[in-house]
This record gives structure tokens, C-alpha cells and sequence, in this order.
């Protein structure tokens, strides 16, 4: 596999008189995550005046600045000699939590809201996970889970609603899934459903409107205000840009078990550091992917 190779320059443009928006790339990559990252580390560093709010993403990022302050052509030059600096230098390494997620695939719940909302569906005939099947080429939606799991995926953003990751597959770009999301949104998607759209896999945090495929249910919280649950003592959101996620099948006895340890404030998601190498990644990602879940499985609950 050889590296994503991005454009030499990001795109600039304006949001009203008190944005700025950085693209990377039009398209997703690890590479450009990457920089996206080192970039918005620069300028926080940087201490520009009037930026009040950087907010990074999947391969880009918006700032935040006050235009009384700063004038907007001096902010975008800066920025501009910054991100010449991020790519002659960026370091392509990071240390990364490897989180297992376990998720009840063909689940009751999103099933029965799948059913109810299939008049906004491409394939009205199709379950999501069919017609997810179907458009990556696959025999059916027992081959598309089994791909969907057998990869870890990178989280490269948390947001739109409070404490969502979206996740990037780890896999050669012609065996990335894509899926796209529905022709008209649902008006209901229940909590902690894993869904799809376009590149990105993500976990609803909370109960809502959505667009995304829906192929399971996960069975622990991603968001948790105020929780008892050990692994929201430091905070209510679980992800954090550059988490690697695994998502790990599991049946409805399973379900209920961790429905139980919930309940009892027991539960732990299972998860290790590893060091994740760009570089490393791109040369062989069978075989990174291999080390990182081993470092996984070395680990107990």
C-alpha cells in the first residue's frame, strides 16, 4: 500500500467575518487526519490573537477569531506559514488507546426502527444490512458484519451531538466499506446505535435523528453525565480523537450480561495503549492492524 498523498496546500475560505475554514483534502485519510492534528497543535501554541475557538476534525478544521483583533488576510498568512511548517515536519507517530466496543449486530432495536422508517430508504425491500452488503460487492449482511469487525477503525472526530465518535477503517483504501446514509433522515435512532455513512462508522451517544445505516446496537454508553461507571470518572465522553476502536460481536445473552454489570456499576470496557505508526500502518496494514489488537488481547477486562 503506498501513502495518501495529499494536495501541496490546504484550502482557505471564509465563514462570515468570524471563521476561518482549513481542508486538507477533499478526501479522508490518515494523512491528513494526522495533519489536521499537528496543525491545530501549532496554532494553539502559536497563541494567535483574536483566535478564540479551534475546533479540528475527520480533515479539516474551522477557527474561531475576532476580526476586530486580528485582520482576517494576517490570520489566514499565519496559518498558512504554520501549515507549511506541520507538513516539513509532522510526526506521524502517536500514542493510542485501543478500546474494544461490543456490539449486538442484527439487533431488535434498531431493527424494528429500521422497519419503521423504510419508506426513507434506497431499498425499501432491504434491511440496512443488506443493502450495505450489496453496494460493497459482498454476499450478504452476515459477510458485511464479519468485515465490518475484522478491522479496528481510528476515531478522527468526537461531536455534532455530545460525545459521538467517527471512525475511520483501518484498511487499504479499495477495501474500505462505504455505505451512504438514507435518502431522508429517520426521526428516531436509538441510543448507541452503530451506524454508517459514507466512510465513517460512529456509535449514537443519544437517542435521535439520523441518516447513518444502522447495523447494531453497542451495549455500554459512549456519553455518560453524572455516571457511577469507572470509565466516566474523568469524563462524560468515553472517545478522544485518535482512539482506535474494536468492535467486537456479541449475542443477546452477552447483551443482557453487560445490561447487568451496567446496572451494578461494574462494567469496564477493555482497552490498551499502543503506538501507533502512521508509516508502519501504511507499508502493511494487515500486519499493524494485527499488532494493535494483540496488544488488546493482552489485556483483561
Amino acid at each position: 500500500m503506498t501513502a495518501t498523498e495529499l494536495p501541496e496546500h490546504a484550502r482557505y475560505s471564509w465563514g462570515g467575518d468570524e471563521f476561518l475554514f482549513v481542508e486538507i483534502d477533499e478526501a479522508m485519510s490518515l494523512e491528513g487526519f494526522f495533519v489536521v492534528g499537528a496543525l491545530a497543535e501549532e496554532i494553539r501554541a502559536a497563541k494567535i490573537g483574536g483566535v478564540t475557538d479551534i475546533c479540528p476534525t475527520n480533515n479539516s478544521l474551522l477557527l474561531r477569531y475576532d476580526p476586530d483583533v486580528t485582520a482576517p488576510r494576517t490570520l489566514r498568512s499565519q496559518v498558512q506559514e504554520l501549515e507549511t511548517r506541520v507538513r516539513a515536519g509532522t510526526s506521524q507517530t502517536s500514542t493510542a488507546r485501543v478500546i474494544e466496543v461490543p456490539v449486538w449486530y442484527e439487533d431488535p432495536f434498531t431493527s424494528e426502527v429500521g422497519e419503521r422508517f423504510r419508506s426513507n430508504h434506497q431499498t425499501p425491500d432491504k434491511s440496512d444490512l443488506d443493502f450495505a452488503a450489496e453496494v460493497n460487492g459482498l454476499a450478504d449482511a452476515q459477510e458485511f458484519i464479519e468485515r465490518h469487525h475484522a478491522t479496528p477503525w481510528m476515531v478522527t472526530a468526537v461531536g455534532f451531538v455530545a460525545g459521538l465518535p467517527f471512525m475511520y477503517q483501518m484498511a487499504s483504501r479499495e477495501r474500505q466499506l462505504e455505505v451512504p446514509k438514507y435518502l431522508s433522515p429517520r426521526t428516531d435512532t436509538p441510543a448507541l446505535t452503530v451506524g454508517h455513512g459514507g466512510c465513517f462508522s460512529v456509535v449514537y451517544s443519544v437517542r435521535g435523528a439520523g441518516g447513518y445505516q444502522m447495523f447494531g446496537i453497542a451495549a455500554a454508553p459512549v456519553f455518560a453525565l453524572d455516571s457511577a461507571l469507572p470509565d466516566f470518572q474523568e469524563s462524560p465522553v468515553l472517545f478522544r480523537a485518535g482512539d482506535i476502536v474494536k468492535f467486537t460481536p456479541i449475542d443477546e445473552k452477552q447483551y443482557g450480561a453487560i445490561q447487568t454489570e451496567l446496572e451494578q456499576n461494574t462494567f469496564r470496557y477493555k482497552r490498551a495503549e499502543v503506538e501507533f505508526d502512521l508509516a508502519r500502518w501504511t507499508a502493511d496494514p494487515d500486519a499493524f492492524n494485527a499488532h494493535v489488537l494483540e496488544a488488546l488481547d493482552g489485556t483483561t477486562d
